[in-house]
């Protein structure tokens, strides 16, 4: 790694960003607009940007490439434009319409007219096929492959792209799945994937519907990763792209294979890499990062140095398992639209202007107000170039905006309503972090709030201060906080098996063998990818619940499967959660987990110049700060002029490469010795 560039790319709705680690450890970004119609053509002119300000050769830089990780948004962005691969479905007879009856339940009981998004695979794709799994994993009645002939006879002339096969049980006998899958491939061309290799879980509406999220995004996602690979290889790059995977960790295209469907959260689940890798600098292992781009707000939170995973996401509407990072994201960002509803009231988002045309004030024909419109108009931002110099904001254009949308239709002053946008914004943004906080039983006051993305540090000392943080945290190359994080992310592959069963009695005696095969399959793949043992780990956890629950509990669980401190571990988990224990309660096993990590050298520690004179601010300009202090008379500082050891008390804005920081009226900024920002909320000196 010494002698190599390190290379990670996000790819947002509204910029590309790019991370580099030079030979020397050094660490820069880079933002270009994001080409939605193929976002390979953002990457390479990330990569050209970068590789002109290192004075290379764009070839040079890539052939001296030792690992090149990838946040792809394909296989997301697919099932939210509906614009997947045409796919069938094979299911067991009698299963037809698992798909569409779900769970005959509302997320939202609220909610009761709202319509369910379209079932991916319409009736006349959805074929039945004969034979049966029972409930023990036997085989009850002989799978019928003629039938599988007439499906494929029905569909073929349909224009059919993938075919996703979801036989009864196969969770627990994939036997009649795998015939059925050799069968299909023998007879069609396209994509074709299996619940027992997809998701082999217990739920059949879950299980059938991220097999078909899977096939309806395989033939999109996979053209575009390996067209990628391949344009990346023909200019230069001769290691494997890494791609970040759901659950943070990354995976090579090879061992991905056909399950594209591990990607959906590919991008902001890289925030977990990033917080490992700031929360030695902060020197708190309890946060809750808040990341604001374009488009979107995602938020995670570090419990004790952990984060939360989860098996089931909710992508446009629809389920699918796979174990992820368990990320809350809400349509809340930079470009996110204002508007005035039909009843007279302000609403901000979800909608969002994109990176086409952008906020009214980018100039490239949007018209609609934004929050990036809306901080301009206040002086928080300032006309000129933005985003490392990858757009022009005009404050002209902004207030023509507000003026048309907002502020005429409410009968406001321009500046009234930019407040209101404003105030709105934040609102939505306390709620997303109250709901993976305070909602889930952890004291936000014990937090430190870490705000990144080019849009987070704006609103960091508003919500900060709503959720009671006595601290908020800014890295200084917040504007590219994922791809980062991709930089510090390990290999990772998660595997989960259903096995049934009591903790209770001599139950090690079952799960150990089940165990270490488990991590006997997984130890291969790391070593596969290149790993040696010493940068192996596994780590092991149960899914549990009380006898006659319907949800599990996940905990874990060491080598020795010691009963009562796995009661323990659940216990303490079920009463944080639920807020209540059975001290005498049957505890049923579900599922078994193994985490297999593959280490990968961290990002490199940066430590600042110490500041040895005062800070001195570039200019003063009148800017908004909140609704208690109003408009001040407010200085701006220049982010490369604060050194180390450097303090300022707010009101004040710092002007960064990838983004703008507002310290709030009685809030102290301080530089720490990685040249990052500690925002003490309502310390400033009298």
């Amino acid at each position: 790694m010494t002698a190599a560039w390190r290379i990670g790319v996000d790819i947002g709705g509204t910029f590309t960003d790019l991370a580099v680690v030079s030979p020397d450890a050094r660490l820069h970004v880079h933002k270009v607009p994001t080409v939605t119609a193929d976002p390979s053509v953002g990457v390479v002119h990330a990569l050209e940007r970068a590789a002109a300000r290192e004075r290379v050769e764009l070839r040079e830089l890539l052939r001296r490439c030792a690992v090149f990780v990838h946040g792809s948004t394909v296989a997301t962005n697919t099932v939210l434009e509906g614009k997947g691969a045409r796919t069938a479905l094979l299911t067991t007879d009698g299963f037809r319409d698992a798909l569409e009856i779900r769970r005959g339940q509302r997320d939202d009981p609220w909610q009761h007219r709202a319509p369910y998004p379209p079932v991916l695979v319409p009736r006349f794709l959805r074929r039945p096929v004969r034979g049966r799994i029972d409930r023990a994993g036997d085989e009850r009645e002989a799978l019928e492959l003629s039938d599988v002939d007439a499906a494929l006879d029905r569909v073929r002339d349909e224009g059919v792209e993938a075919v996703a096969v979801c036989l009864f049980n196969s969770f627990l006998n994939d036997a009649h799945e795998r015939a059925t899958v050799e069968r299909v491939r023998s007879r069609f061309d396209g994509a074709v994937c299996a619940s027992s290799a997809v998701a082999p879980v217990m739920g059949e509406f879950e299980r059938t519907s991220t097999t078909v999220l899977n096939a309806y995004v395989a033939p999109r996602t996979l053209a575009y990763l390996h067209k990628l690979q391949e344009r990346l290889a023909s200019l230069g790059l001769g290691v494997p792209l890494l791609l970040v995977q759901s659950n943070g960790g990354a995976i090579s295209i090879q061992e991905l294979g056909d399950r594209p469907v591990t990607l959906l959260l590919s991008g902001p689940a890289s925030g977990v890499g990033a917080l490992n890798h700031y929360r030695r600098a902060i020197g708190s292992d309890d946060l809750v990062s808040m990341e604001i781009g374009g488009t979107s707000c995602d938020v995670i939170l570090m419990n004790r140095g952990n984060v939360a995973f989860t098996d089931l996401l909710d992508i446009g509407g629809y389920k699918c398992v796979t174990p992820a990072v368990d990320v809350h994201t809400i349509g809340a960002g930079g470009g996110t639209i204002a508007h005035v509803d039909a009843a007279g009231l302000l609403q901000v988002g979800p909608r969002g202007a994109g990176a086409q045309p952008g906020p009214a004030c980018y100039g490239l024909g949007g018209t609609y107000a934004t929050i990036t419109d809306a901080q301009l108009l206040l002086g928080r931002l300032h006309s000129g170039a933005y985003a490392d110099g990858a757009v022009q904001i005009d404050r002209d254009l902004a207030r023509a905006a507000i003026e048309r949308n907002i502020a005429t239709p409410l009968g406001l002053s321009v500046e009234r309503a930019a407040s209101g946008m404003i105030e709105l914004m934040d609102q939505k943004l306390l709620h997303a972090v109250q709901r993976v906080s305070s909602e889930r039983g952890h004291d936000a006051r014990r937090l430190t709030l870490v705000a990144c993305g080019g849009a987070g540090p704006l609103h960091a000392v508003a919500v900060a201060r709503a959720l009671g943080c006595a601290l908020a945290y800014v890295p200084r190359l917040s504007g590219a906080f994922c791809a980062l994080g991709m930089l510090n992310a390990n290999v990772r592959h998660d595997y989960f098996r259903m096995h049934l069963g009591e903790v209770s009695g001599d139950f090690r005696r079952h799960l150990q063998p089940v165990f270490t095969s488990m991590e006997a399959h997984a130890r291969d793949t790391l070593r596969r990818e290149g790993f040696d043992e010493g940068r192996i780990t596994t780590r092991r956890a149960l899914d549990l619940r009380y006898r006659g629950q319907q949800w599990d509990v996940t905990v874990e669980a060491d080598d020795t499967l010691d009963a009562s401190r796995i009661r323990s571990s659940f216990e303490a988990e079920h009463g944080r959660l639920f807020g209540h224990v059975q001290p005498d309660g049957i505890i049923e096993i579900t599922k078994v987990r193994v985490a297999a990590i593959g280490a990968t050298d961290p990002l490199p520690e940066v430590r600042h110049e110490h500041a040895t004179e005062p800070p001195s601010p570039r200019h003063r300009r009148p800017v908004w700060i909140d609704a208690r202090a109003g408009w001040r008379d407010t200085p701006v500082y220049e982010g490369h002029t604060l050194k180390a050891g450097h303090c300022i008390d707010g009101p004040a804005l710092v002007d960064e490469q990838t983004t703008t920081l507002l310290i709030g009226d009685g809030d102290r900024l301080t530089v720490d010795p990685a040249g990052n920002y500690r925002i003490e909320i309502g310390r400033a000196s009298a």
